[in-house]
């Protein structure tokens, strides 16, 4: 009991000792002190808080850009795997279309199947062709036609040459002898090319084409520049070049006088001229005749038109011995003239001035008369090229190889007769007979000198349409001697022109649609109409054919 209330009275006391209010002054500052130690401790934890968010920001932030980093290197090494893979069957594929388009020059550049009129497939895109069913007449009806319409009528070219030349000869002998040697140029003797030269004329009037080399008077000399395999070139300029005129001392060894140290009064007798004075006039670079303003290269336009010039006054120094008149014929077209007798009829023919090539049958021309080029020159330094004298000559090395009465010229002759007929129907197109000799060239270069029987001609000439609708169709008609290096070596055709890369003819259908569009329409106009227009003229002509009479001469 005692004990229970000591216990009792024990507590009392100590709840009185510590109740605040009987001592105040002791304890007063420790809640206040409590309060801001918990205020701090709490903005404490807040901070800490807040760091612990941005440190786990921070880290998770690290973690994604490394897991980025790592999935962007899988990535690409997963691209870099795949890109090595196609780039190694590229390149295989690639090696194996060279392997194909190699073999297939080498194998099977000769007419395709398609141009044998055989049971073979179809080419793709000629279902719906005008010379699918195109079916020409037979050999007798072709043979009356051609005796007819064509040998008939160009019987007396011959006779028309001789006329021709004889008179141009003349006329150069006077060019001549009226030319000043210190100044104009000189005047060779012409070379006679195309269709009149190669036995193919088929269409009146006969069109002489003569070539007259020019060379430049001493001392000056050419440097022909070719365009055929320069890289830097555009497309559109290759088959170009540019001559260069060039004083004789520009490319012989230096003289003495600009090596040895000559007192001031001694002139070099070579050059004629004081040791202290620079070639060409002080430095001042001299032009030659007939070159550009401000340039070293020869102008077409100033040629043309002191060949022109110089043929008129030629012309009136010998026009008394002559009784017919002598004028420019197509004005669009320089050095095209046109004799005209007393009796009305007249004979044109074309006077081109060329420069030769480096001693080779290659020639520059202003233009090419009658002829569709394969671009238009940029500037009046272009020259095109001519390759009309090789031309000439490979026909006339592959006829004699081919059997006698070959029908290669017959059938160039018969499509260029159905080209100038179509052409006066509905007007010309940019399909020409250079076109038509070019595939030609290509199939003699080609086929076997057999196929060229004299009983083929019906079979070669529709072979020869197929050719040129098949080039029409790619647009792709590649030069014959550009780049070609099938052509025999014996030819002499310059390295240069030998390893360029090759000509297509048909470039400017890739460019222009709408003369591509054109040109096909009229094409397939002249097959449609082929097989009615060689009947027409094939009409009551007599069963021997062979004995009709040639026509009468232009003279």
């Amino acid at each position: 009991m005692a004990l229970g209330l000591f216990r009792v009275c024990l507590v009392v006391v100590t709840a009185i000792i510590n109740h605040p209010l009987l001592f105040p002054r002791e304890n007063a500052t420790v809640p206040e002190n409590e309060e801001e130690i918990i205020r701090k401790m709490q903005v404490h934890q807040e901070m800490l808080q807040l760091e612990q968010l941005r440190l786990e920001e921070e880290v998770a932030r690290l973690v994604a850009e490394k897991e980025a980093l790592e999935q962007v290197a899988e990535e690409g090494q997963q691209q870099n795997e795949a890109r090595t893979s196609w780039d190694l069957w590229s390149t295989l594929c690639m090696i194996l279309f060279l392997v194909i388009e190699v073999w297939r020059q080498d194998h099977q550049d000769g007419p395709s199947p398609e141009c044998l009129g055989g049971d073979e497939d179809e080419l793709p895109g000629l279902e719906g062709s005008p010379l699918r069913g195109l079916t020409l007449p037979n050999k007798a009806t072709l043979g009356h036609f051609y005796e007819r319409c064509i040998r008939g009528a160009t019987a007396d070219a011959a006779r028309t040459r001789e006329f021709v030349e004889g008179f141009v000869d003349d006329l150069l002998e006077a060019l001549r002898s009226l030319g000043n040697r210190d100044k104009d140029l000189e005047v060779e003797d012409f070379i006679g090319v195309g269709s009149m030269y190669e036995n193919w004329q088929a269409d009146k009037p006969l069109l002489c084409e003569l070539l007259v080399p020019l060379t430049p008077p001493e001392p000056y000399h050419f440097h022909p520049e070719l365009w055929c395999s320069h890289h830097s070139v555009p497309l559109d300029r290759h088959g170009y070049g540019q001559i260069k005129v060039a004083q004789a001392d520009e490319d012989t060894p230096s003289c003495i006088c600009d090596k040895t140290k000559l007192g001031e009064d001694m002139l070099c007798l070579l050059h004629g001229r004081n040791h202290l004075e620079q070639p060409g006039g002080g430095g001042d670079e001299v032009a030659g005749p007939l070159c550009a303003q401000d340039s070293p290269y020869l102008d077409t336009m100033q040629v043309m038109k002191w060949f022109q010039t110089a043929l008129t006054r030629a012309w009136h120094c010998i026009a008394h011995k002559y009784e017919f008149d002598l004028a420019f014929g197509q004005l669009d077209t320089p050095g095209s003239l046109r004799i005209k007798f007393r009796s009305g009829k007249f004979m044109p023919f074309n006077l081109t001035p060329v420069i030769q090539f480096k001693g080779s049958d290659l020639y520059f021309v202003s233009h090419l008369p009658r002829q569709p080029s394969w671009g238009t020159p940029a500037s009046s330094t272009d020259w095109l090229l001519s390759f009309a004298v090789y031309e000439r000559q490979f026909l006339r090395m592959t006829s004699k190889a081919l059997p006698e009465g070959a029908c290669h010229l017959s059938c160039l002759q018969i499509a260029s007769f159905l080209l100038s007929k179509q052409s006066r129907l509905t007007g010309p197109s940019a399909l020409g007979c250079y076109h038509l000799k070019t595939a030609l060239l290509h199939l003699l270069l080609t086929r076997r000198a057999v196929d060229w029987k004299a009983g083929q001609l019906d079979t070669r000439l529709h072979e020869l349409l197929c050719f040129l609708e098949k080039s029409l169709l790619e647009k792709k008609l590649h030069h014959f001697f550009i780049g070609n290096h099938k052509v025999p070596e014996a030819m002499g055709i310059p390295e240069a022109v030998r390893r360029a890369e090759p000509l297509n003819l048909f470039r400017p259908f890739v460019l222009q649609r709408s003369l591509y569009r054109k040109t096909m329409d009229s094409f397939y106009e002249m097959l449609k109409n082929a097989p009615a227009l060689i009947s027409e003229y094939s009409l009551h002509l007599p069963t021997d054919h062979a004995n009709l009479p040639p026509k009468a001469g232009v003279l």
